[in-house]
């Protein structure tokens, strides 16, 4: 199934999507960065639109969520494609390659979730869930009815207008924040100021996680967590807090040739945000 994509403006024969800060000017034939949108006609379409490549259900804990009712269960489903470019993607066979997916139409997305016993809801995860925004808004309209949560695990990556229209029907976001650096983002294909609006804004309406990902000689600073987490602090939040899960390497994709994060790193960053942050908690360490 096509869907015109929502979110972009029609110049002529080009498309700007308005999805993301890349703000991509899509011409006839052309997919965008994130390689979900295309331009037929000047009309813009979100190829994703219902395609999942992943599905499973996970503990909430997973996500990672550890205070958005933990000790549930909730079916997780991924698409592909992403607004970044991590050369440490830990998902990289579905984000930045496209794989083999089926159709899901939203409404058979709502009868897997309503089929498992004591399931919280549907998560949008594995890849940038950010880039099936149409998906996302038709699937969580119908799950609310039924009392279904909708989670998103996502890098931040998205203009204010969509992320708009997203709030309302969302119930809880693990966000996350790569490292508390403007060159560190370049390098990757992102923006952090527009990272830390997105974290600014739900954190106000929705309960959000946040987790850093310590990638060792690129973003495991003491300096830069004791930055990081006292901003993180500075964040109201509609929940009491925002939780930080400090996470741990392991190669994949373009850095290979990088070793795991050494543990006693990850806990000696946990114990340096502790001193900011209430909830902080340690990834990957078993």
């Amino acid at each position: 199934m096509r869907k015109e994509a929502l979110f972009y403006e029609k110049n002529g024969e080009t498309a700007r999507c308005g999805l993301c800060p890349r703000m991509c000017a899509i011409h006839e034939g052309q997919t965008g960065f994130c390689s979900t949108r295309s331009n037929s006609g000047g009309i813009l379409f979100a190829e994703n639109y219902g395609r999942i490549s992943s599905i499973a259900l996970d503990p909430i804990e997973k996500k990672p969520l550890k205070r958005f009712f933990p000790g549930s269960a909730i079916l997780s489903a991924g698409s592909y494609g992403c607004n970044m470019a991590c050369a440490f993607c830990q998902n990289f066979s579905i984000s930045q390659m496209k794989p083999r997916t089926d159709f899901l139409p939203p409404e058979k997305l709502l009868e897997a979730a309503l089929s498992i016993p004591e399931n919280l809801g549907v998560a949008f995860t594995y890849n940038e869930p950010f880039t099936s925004v149409e998906y996302i808004l038709d699937v969580a309209s119908l799950i609310r009815k039924h009392g279904l949560k909708t989670v998103l695990v996502t890098n931040g990556m998205i203009m204010e207008k969509p992320l708009s229209a997203l709030l309302p029907l969302v119930d809880a976001m693990n966000i996350d924040l790569k490292a508390f650096s403007c060159e560190f983002y370049q390098r990757h294909g992102g923006s952090l100021e527009t990272v830390k609006k997105t974290i600014e804004i739900c954190a106000k309406s929705v309960h959000v996680e946040i987790t850093t990902l310590i990638v060792p000689g690129e973003n495991d600073g003491e300096k830069e967590m004791d930055e990081l987490s006292a901003w993180l602090a500075s964040v109201p939040s509609a929940s009491g807090g925002i939780p930080l899960h400090i996470t741990r390497f392991f190669p994949h994709f373009k850095m290979q040739d990088k070793q795991p994060t050494p543990v006693k790193t990850i806990f000696s960053l946990v114990e340096r945000a502790r001193q900011r942050l209430r909830y902080v908690y340690a990834g990957n360490v078993n």
